[in-house]
This record gives C-alpha cells, sequence and structure tokens, in this order.
C-alpha cells in the first residue's frame, strides 16, 4: 500500500512538473504575462468611467488565470486591428480582447473558446422597426475590422433579398463606440455588436437601444494563440476547464450578466466555418 501511494504521488508530482513546463520559459523567468487589448468593448474589457481602471469580464478571466499560474499580468492597451499583429510579433503572450474565432484567423493561430456570442441587431428605441425585415433597405453599422460586415451581407442575401425586399446597407465604424454614437447622429438606421455587449450597453443608457430579432449568427470568441505555442494553449486550456469545474469561470459570467453564454468546456478552433 505504501508503495502504491509513493508511485501515485510521484505521478501527480510528475504531472504537476511537466504542466509547470508547458509555460513559456520566458513567462516563467520575468513571472509576468503580457497581454494587450482593446478596451472599447463592454463589457468585455472597458475603462470605468468613475474611475478610469480597466475593467471588464476578460479582465477578471485573465486575471485568475494569472493567478492560477502565479504570475502577473502587465496589460497594454492597441486598437482592436492591431491585436492580432501584436500576437504575432509577441508583444502579447495570448489574445483575450472580446475577439472572434475565426476560419481565416485560424490560418495562423488557434483559438480557445470560451463564451457564446453572435452578431445582434439593435436600433434606438423610438426606431419604427419592429422586426429584422424592416431593416431591409436601411444603413446598418458595425465595427469595420470584425466579422460582422460579412455576417450582415449574409443576412440580407438571406433575408431582404430573398424576399424581394432591398439590401441592407452596411456603414462601417471604428468600434463599438464609434457605431453607437453614429446611431445617436442618425447617420444609420441600425447595428450590429456582438450579444454579450447588449445588456451593458441598455443598462448604461437605460431606454436608449431596443434589440431587434435574434442574433443573426452564431459563433463564439476565443483566447488566441500563435501556432507554434501549443503547449501554453494546452496549460491555460486545463486551467479553464478547472475553472468551469470549480464555478470560478460561472461566478465571472454571472457577475457580468453574461451566465447564458457560458460554455460546458474550452473547445480548440471550434466556430462554425
Amino acid at each position: 500500500m505504501r508503495r502504491s501511494l509513493f508511485i501515485s504521488f510521484a505521478a501527480l508530482a510528475s504531472l504537476a512538473s511537466a504542466g509547470a513546463a508547458e509555460l513559456p520559459a520566458e513567462i516563467k523567468q520575468s513571472g509576468t504575462l503580457k497581454l494587450t487589448v482593446n478596451s472599447t468593448y463592454a463589457p468585455m474589457e472597458y475603462h470605468d468611467p468613475a474611475t478610469n481602471e480597466l475593467k471588464g469580464l476578460d479582465i477578471d478571466l485573465a486575471n485568475e488565470l494569472a493567478k492560477r499560474l502565479g504570475v502577473k499580468i502587465a496589460w497594454s492597451e492597441t486598437p482592436f486591428a492591431e491585436l492580432i499583429p501584436s500576437l504575432q510579433t509577441k508583444r502579447a503572450d495570448f489574445i483575450i480582447s472580446g475577439i472572434s474565432d475565426r476560419a481565416s484567423r485560424r490560418e495562423t493561430a488557434d483559438f480557445v473558446d470560451y463564451l457564446v456570442t453572435g452578431p445582434q441587431l439593435f436600433v434606438l428605441a423610438e426606431s419604427d422597426a419592429k422586426v429584422v425585415i424592416d431593416l431591409c433597405g436601411r444603413k446598418i453599422g458595425t465595427t469595420r475590422s470584425t466579422s460582422f460586415p460579412a455576417e450582415i451581407e449574409k443576412w440580407s442575401k438571406a433575408t431582404c433579398e430573398a424576399s424581394g425586399k432591398p439590401a441592407a446597407q452596411y456603414v462601417p465604424g471604428e468600434n463599438s463606440i464609434d457605431v453607437r454614437n453614429q446611431l445617436k447622429q442618425g447617420r444609420i438606421d441600425a447595428a450590429v455588436q456582438g450579444s454579450e455587449t447588449l445588456p451593458y450597453a441598455q443598462s448604461q443608457e437605460a431606454g436608449k437601444y431596443r434589440i431587434v430579432g435574434e442574433p443573426i449568427a452564431f459563433g463564439y470568441q476565443g483566447i488566441m494563440f500563435r501556432k507554434d505555442n501549443a503547449g501554453f494553449r494546452d496549460l491555460i486550456t486545463d486551467q479553464l476547464k478547472a475553472m468551469i469545474a470549480d464555478g470560478s469561470y460561472k461566478a465571472i459570467l454571472e457577475k457580468w450578466g453574461l451566465g447564458a453564454n457560458a460554455v460546458r468546456e474550452p473547445m480548440l478552433n471550434a466556430a462554425p466555418q
């Protein structure tokens, strides 16, 4: 019995050592994760208007991961379009910043998917648009650097043009804040953002926005890793699995009102093509 216990403890120690070895040497040596975000996508990452503190669901998840890895985080900020270059040039160790898993992005990176998302149409509360087909032929804005322009085009073909209605007119925006401003200024008739952002926007500007229909597509947000960093990717996946198992993952999502967007387990490159 003692020998069996010794072997079991030795095996566990070996597994723990193997897991620690998967932490990239540079991170292990410095004790620091380099992470960069685009802080315009509340509630995923944003600056608290009262304190200017960097906050959000992604921030909380990353901080919990860092705590479990025994490292600290050096945060930086960048425009959304620079997130992927930041990863590829190693200015960031991974990307957790409201970024969607897309087939085109998987050519140079892997995604560990951790949140259900989908592009959602919304309008100002006083809009006469009641159902999605009412938005055919109208100007619809969204962030240019996301997958949403393509999703608007697909939706327009399937819903508007297939019904003999005029196509929706896509209008680009720099980020979600810019898109909502365009909507409030009357430059667009409707907008598309990730479904995870709208409850927060509605809570901050009560009575301002109204959701129209269901999300027009389905997908996942993921933590993005370089293809040559599979060991680190798998280590983070294991930590996420542990967070799901012990309830800390769900607690973070529920803190931000997004418990319904939870996944049952982290998935590798799982978003629809």
